[in-house]
């Protein structure tokens, strides 16, 4: 063993080949971390986007919502006038019933009083 020869090309062969393969593994490890960064970057700036697109759609739909409850209070007030007027012509369709039953009994009792006619 004390006798070994080996070629001056082979060991620079095997040493260019050790380097190149730190090199790449260093590449990939950079490159690695690159793209972890880059994925905690885009992970962070979605969530920044999603809270910023729940505040904004959470607004939306109250102002929605606001909306439609001075609406519906509108419905509501608009109900409650018809319902007052329909009540307003009811009574008056009472009065009127009465005002024409007293007319009835009076031209009865008006032609009762005054007789035939033609005599």
């Amino acid at each position: 063993m004390d006798n070994i020869k080996l070629p001056i090309a082979l060991v620079l062969a095997m040493f260019v080949q050790m380097a190149g393969g730190v090199w790449w593994v260093s590449q990939q490890a950079a490159t690695i971390s690159n793209l972890d960064e880059t994925v905690s970057q885009l992970g962070s700036r979605m969530a920044i986007e999603d809270n910023v697109n729940l505040k904004r759609d959470v607004l939306d739909n109250s102002l929605e919502l606001e909306h439609v409850w001075g609406e519906l209070e509108n419905i509501w007030g608009d109900l409650a006038s018809m319902a007052m007027t329909i009540n307003e012509i009811n009574k008056i369709k009472q009065r009127v019933a009465i005002i024409e039953n007293d007319l009835k009994y009076i031209n009865r009792d008006h032609n009762s009083m005054i007789g035939p006619p033609g005599k």
